[in-house]
């Protein structure tokens, strides 16, 4: 009879694969939910960091640039350009590139415009476009070497 009591207090194995598949599951169902985030997060760091690009270049064309945006690029390491020689637009542009995993900047400009564009996380086929109009948009139409974003679509 002792053994019969002790016997009922624990759990049988079933018990505990049920269990163990129950938080299999749940866990799987978190992870996948992590990574959307993760890369809607990603998205929002691009827009900021390009943001902070538009906001400084117009810094940069009333400063240091003599209300100009620098020397011609279609590179965002073009020497000379404001691209490389504003500390601040740099570091935007690595943090962008960075958070755009294996996607693509593209950075033009010319003396009176210019254009950043970066694709995204959630969706390669589209990009954000940032542009000294003021513009920005998500497009699935590429910068190529133009100053002005294209049109959103």
């Amino acid at each position: 009879m002792n053994m019969y009591n002790n016997r009922s207090r624990g759990f049988t194995l079933i018990e505990l694969l049920v269990v163990i598949a129950i938080i299999g599951i749940l866990s799987a169902v978190v992870l996948a939910s992590l990574n959307t985030a993760r890369s809607k997060g990603n998205d929002a760091a691009i827009q900021s960091d390009l943001s902070t690009i538009q906001t400084e270049a117009e810094i940069y064309y009333g400063g240091t640039g003599n209300n100009s945006y620098g020397p011609a690029a279609t590179s965002c390491t073009a020497a000379g350009s404001m691209f490389v020689v504003d500390t601040t637009i740099a570091k935007a542009i690595t943090g962008a590139d960075s958070a755009n995993g294996a996607g693509t900047m593209v950075c033009n400009a010319s003396a009176t415009a210019y254009a950043v564009s970066s694709t995204l996380s959630t969706d390669p086929t589209r990009s954000w476009c940032v542009d000294s109009t003021g513009g920005s948009s998500k497009s699935t139409t590429a910068l190529g070497t133009n100053t002005v974003c294209p049109p959103s679509n």
